[in-house]
């Protein structure tokens, strides 16, 4: 434990020194190909860093926050886009690059001498929402621990239950790491903007993935793959047919950074069986595109059908497609192991 946290942490120092070096260098040398050359050096460090931890959570996690968004983010940046186009502070440019968050551009950082005109009326919506939020985050981290209890008793459970279960765990614990993640930005005084959008309410997969899950992803692929895929085959087909070769690129780009995440947490060759996934899922919305463009502008499903559909889609196809490597290589256990050796680590230390 004690030597992963340790790894940890020369991780972190080396993510801060590159993007100190960004902010400082990088960010005075003309946008364009010599800014993105000035990059490549930090683009390989991004994707090599991951493999110097073995737990799979904090693996998963480094991943996905460094070799993929950060990458995107700062391939953005050489062309003076995205969310790192206009960073504040050095500050400011290590937290929206090395989580996944999306700093809102009109606050700026509190100060402590910030002096509010009318304290009494300090922005109640604010602390309403706010407390609502920790209360979320809390009724998630015990559901999560409730799942973690019954998981322990997966032997007499059947293995497609469990599995569903597992599907539950990795969403929850996505949304619970995202949102500990928004919170650190707010602590040090910056706003950021959702980064889920109630997906369980989604009425359509067009409506999950673009509207309602992981909004900082759906950002960061529209600017980096959607909206160029658009450009470069509006050149030679009509504008209204590019969304389709847009929608079906974008998701097989989001399913090879997934095999690449994937890589990280199991260290072993890629099955693609998450490409195939993310395929399916990129073929599904196009042809629910295309039927409501064409055939459905008159007559669709009522929500309390749609909803069920879409979760019942969608936890098949997890389970079907994006699941097996992961099941394979025992990762749902070793997390389950991690988290056991985390609460026996806060034990032994509260007795200290």
């Amino acid at each position: 434990m004690e030597g992963e946290i340790k790894n940890l942490a020369k991780v972190w120092i080396v993510v801060i020194t590159c993007l100190s070096y960004c902010y400082l260098i990088t960010s005075r040398i003309p946008k364009g190909i010599l800014r993105l050359i000035s990059l490549l050096p930090i683009f390989y460090l991004f994707i090599t860093l991951p493999s110097s931890l073995s737990a799979v959570n904090l693996t998963g996690f480094t991943s996905f926050f460094l070799a993929w968004l950060a990458n995107f983010k700062l391939l953005l940046f050489a062309f003076g886009q995205g969310p790192l186009s206009q960073p504040n502070k050095l500050f400011h440019l290590i937290l929206a690059a090395s989580l996944p968050i999306k700093i809102k551009p009109n606050p700026t950082p509190k100060s402590k001498n910030d002096i509010n005109p009318s304290p009494q009326i300090s922005n109640p919506f604010e602390k309403s929402h706010q407390v609502s939020n920790f209360i979320k985050i809390v009724i998630k981290i015990v559901l999560v621990v409730m799942l973690l209890l019954v998981y322990g008793y997966r032997q007499y459970i059947h293995h497609k239950a469990i599995l569903v279960l597992d599907f539950y765990r990795v969403c929850l614990s996505l949304e619970i790491g995202l949102a500990m993640c928004a919170t650190l930005a707010h602590i040090f005084g910056f706003e950021v903007e959702p980064q889920f959008n109630k997906p369980h309410l989604a009425t359509s997969l067009q409506n999950f993935w673009g509207r309602r899950w992981n909004l900082m992803v759906t950002d960061i692929l529209r600017l980096t793959v959607y909206n160029p895929v658009r450009r470069i085959f509006g050149r030679i087909i009509r504008e209204k047919w590019t969304q389709y070769p847009g929608v079906i690129i974008t998701f097989v780009v989001s399913g090879f950074m997934h095999e690449m995440v994937f890589y990280h947490l199991l260290r072993v060759h890629p099955t693609w069986e998450a490409m195939w996934f993310f395929v399916l899922q990129g073929v599904s919305v196009t042809v629910e595109i295309f039927i409501k463009k064409n055939l459905a502008t008159q007559w669709q499903l009522p929500s309390v059908v749609s909803r069920p559909l879409v979760v019942v889609f969608l936890v098949v196809t997890v389970i079907w497609l994006f699941f097996p490597p992961l099941v394979r290589n025992n990762a749902f256990y070793k997390s389950y192991e991690e988290y056991l050796i985390i609460v026996n680590y806060i034990k032994r230390v509260l007795r200290m």
